[in-house]
């Protein structure tokens, strides 16, 4: 599962958004003029560390061959760049044998645009002949159609005179002149990729200083967390991108010889294209293919090369894109279709071209970073693919709007890799705790209670039959996961362990005494909230084979209480998500235990605070206290086998177990 609910949360019950007004909007224009004026400066730095993330793989593979850093460093600058060189002279050689070449190509696009343009509007052979014959009889009768040659210039006074001939020639240039103009454009890319060379070295060396000083900014008061994630952040990017530049110069290498196989010039030149454009999400395989699609349909006075060149670079993304990546590093780069679509439009706007090739790259550098350091947290949000709210918000925001249909579908997922006991204690009464915290503080109106309260109840029936899997499969390990989710999956996988531990109650094991009627009575502690957590615990005791009847909490009331007939009712579990008044929970007992002695009285105490839930199960002097539905339906299930073993012995039933277990 890529979301859960997260233990770590259990305290967070509010959570506040900072407001966005004039001066968030001020510093936003700000900081993007900023970066459009400084891009100049921005776009290597970015290149830098982009690179830097990709060479520190194999810098601290020569480093572990006894080199020292800076001479590993060296070693690994040097080389990539060379690549990087070998690149662009082979670039620029390709480019300028494809433009020499180019002529010779024009007259079967020609061709195949004429052809293209007969069969658009239905010309055939017989309009064909027309015109031929039309041609003809142009020429015979002295060619009426043709042009009139041009009247030369007047020569006569008082007319134009004939125009004066001009000459320009161009000033003859010094050698100095001729070397500065041949090496002028090419002073600005050189000089980026030394600034970039510099840039990479310094930040290979200085790798360790750079860690401290973010450590520094996301927060030094927990070292060892804060370490942990820095750490493990650098080494996913690290290993993303080297991974992500190997996998597109292999689609590249495969492309080249693929389209050298089929026979479209310049392949090389199209293979290099390839391999740069795919770091370009969605339209970076159409960009790379147009080229060579067009340059197929010039070559072959045939269509059969085009359809080729077509079907190979489907059949080539196919395989990458759905088998490669995926097995590699995940279907996702941790960021949503929107938020690439965003970035994208976003750095190419700011940047030009060289911000359509950055914009992933660094929009995922940035996600990440916003995972770790508290005050760029809003990057995650805004472009992560993580679900903004935990299924327990998740499951909360679709009760407040009375959405079975969604919650049914949210639970549905889950249940693919998880019990249904774990749903409801992981998922369902967490979410209803935090309803819970919202009424202490007067947030829900009664109107909202009652849809909370029909909506749980209309998802309970829907989930009614529900097939409990064999075994719920755990959540895949591979899954991209942020700091703190490997604890969330720990919490779901423990839970199922003890769900699956449930032994469903066979009916001839049934003592009977307890077959006459649902031998056991849920009951709301204070309203409609607790209701739903007693609808959930009846749930599950059916589906394990114990019968139960659910009230709501008007039966403590005395003349309600008064009017129950407490035959055969021999276990009462009383619901509560308010742990902040023991009292309350202790007269709900007394008056229980007053109305049924014999009766087996367990309290469960859904809330989200351990430690005003131990409070309350002290207080409340019933016979178990528990604060999960699993150990509350494991709890019935041990009283009634030990129900079943006593009815067979003399000497009769167990007596009640005055504990107050908190879990």
């Amino acid at each position: 599962m890529s979301e859960g609910y997260s233990s770590d949360r259990r305290g967070e019950v509010e959570a506040t958004a900072p407001g966005f007004g004039a001066n968030s909007l001020l510093i936003t224009a700000i900081v993007v003029g900023g970066l459009w004026a400084a891009r100049e400066v921005l776009i290597p730095a970015v290149l830098a560390v982009l690179l830097s993330f990709v060479l520190a793989g194999p810098a601290r593979l020569l480093r572990r061959w006894n080199l020292g850093r800076g001479t590993s460093v060296t070693i690994v600058v040097v080389l990539a760049f060379m690549v990087i060189a070998s690149i662009g002279a082979v670039l620029t050689t390709q480019l300028t044998r494809l433009a020499g070449d180019l002529p010779q190509y024009q007259w079967t696009i020609r061709d195949k645009i004429t052809s293209l343009r007969e069969a658009a509007t239905g010309r055939g052979p017989l309009e064909r002949a027309a015109e031929v014959l039309s041609d003809l009889s142009s020429d015979l009768t002295g060619g009426a159609n043709a042009q009139r040659p041009a009247p030369g210039p007047a020569a006569k006074d008082g007319q134009a005179a004939p125009p004066v001939p001009v000459e320009i020639r161009p000033t003859k240039l010094g050698p100095f002149e001729t070397v500065a103009a041949y090496l002028k454009p090419a002073l600005h890319p050189l000089a980026t990729v030394g600034l970039v060379a510099i840039l990479v070295v310094f930040i290979l060396l200085s790798r360790d200083d750079l860690r401290n000083r973010l450590i520094r900014l996301a927060g030094s008061h927990d070292l060892q967390r804060t370490t942990a994630a820095m750490n493990d952040a650098a080494a996913r990017l690290s290993r993303f991108f080297l991974t992500q530049v190997l996998l597109n110069a292999s689609f590249g290498l495969v492309v080249g010889l693929g389209l050298w196989l089929i026979g479209v010039p310049t392949p090389i030149l199209w293979g290099i294209l390839a391999a740069i454009s795919r770091f370009i999400p969605y339209v970076g395989v159409l960009i790379a293919a147009g080229g060579p699609l067009l340059l197929s349909a010039a070559v072959d006075p045939g269509w059969s090369m085009l359809a080729m060149t077509a079907g190979f670079f489907v059949l080539i993304e196919f395989v990458v894109g759905q088998v490669i990546e995926p097995l590699l590093y995940g279907h996702s780069t941790g960021l949503t279709p929107v938020a690439v679509i965003a970035s994208v439009t976003f750095w190419t706007w700011l940047w030009g071209p060289a911000g359509l090739l950055l914009a992933t790259p660094l929009t995922v550098c940035l996600v990440v970073l916003g995972r770790h350091v508290e005050g760029l947290r809003f990057l995650d949000v805004m472009f992560g693919d993580r679900p903004p709210l935990t299924l327990a918000e998740s499951f909360y925001q679709r009760m407040l709007a009375g959405d079975t249909a969604e919650a049914l579908e949210q639970a549905e997922d889950f249940l693919k890799s998880h019990s249904l006991t774990t749903y409801y204690d992981e998922v369902a009464l967490h979410g209803l705790a935090l309803a819970e915290v919202d009424q202490s503080r007067g947030a829900l109106t009664p109107e909202r209670l009652a849809r909370i309260d029909a909506t749980v109840a209309d998802l309970v029936d829907e989930l009614e039959e529900w097939e409990e899997p064999a075994a719920a499969e755990p959540a895949k390990a591979e899954e991209k996961r942020a700091d703190g989710d490997a604890n969330i999956d720990a919490t779901l996988l423990k839970a199922d362990a003890s769900a699956r531990r449930l032994q469903a109650f066979a009916a001839d094991r049934i003592p009977a005494a307890w077959r006459d009627r649902a031998p056991v009575l849920c009951v709301a502690g204070r309203d409609q909230l607790d209701r739903a957590g007693a609808l959930m615990l009846a749930q599950l005791l059916e589906r394990h084979g114990l019968r139960a009847d659910v009230e709501s909490a008007d039966l403590l009331h005395s003349s309600r209480l008064f009017a129950l007939d407490g035959a055969g009712r021999h276990i009462v579990c009383l619901s509560f998500l308010d742990s902040s008044s023991p009292v309350t929970v202790r007269y709900a007992v007394r008056r229980l235990r007053r109305k049924l002695p014999e009766a087996r009285i367990l309290v469960g105490i859904w809330s989200l605070s351990p430690e005003a839930t131990g409070q309350a199960c002290e207080a409340a002097r019933s016979d178990v206290c528990v604060t999960r539905l699993c150990d509350a339906v494991q709890d019935c299930l041990e009283w009634a086998a030990a129900a079943a073993d006593a009815e067979a012995q003399p000497s009769g039933l167990p007596q009640p177990r005055l504990t107050a277990d908190a879990a």
